[in-house]
């Protein structure tokens, strides 16, 4: 399995629609982190761009997830291949037995 950086483009102007489908997509996000296929989910501040990582064995399997978010008729994007990706992991701190 190999891992990609999705990086979307959003609309400047958005429209009743797009904001319309938010919910839906917000699900199929959530849907697609629980099952271990996106790994993050980001979003910029001023709402232009998000930044997606994806675990698919092909640039193909990344498309095919791409085609079932709700919002990607708004969506311009651009996906790379990664050697790596290195995140922090959150995690429980350490139990103390004092």
């Amino acid at each position: 399995m190999s891992q990609f950086m999705v990086d979307i483009n959003l609309p400047e102007y958005p429209t009743e629609e797009f904001f319309a489908l938010i919910p839906e997509q917000r699900a199929k996000i959530n849907k697609l982190m629980s099952e271990g296929i996106i790994t993050s989910y980001t979003l910029s501040e001023d709402r232009l761009k998000l930044w997606v990582m994806v675990n698919a064995n092909t640039e193909t399997e990344v498309m095919d997830v791409l085609a079932s978010f709700p919002m990607l008729k708004f969506m311009r994007f651009q996906i790379h291949s990664l050697m790596f990706h290195q995140a922090i992991a959150f995690r429980f701190p350490a139990i103390s037995l004092n």
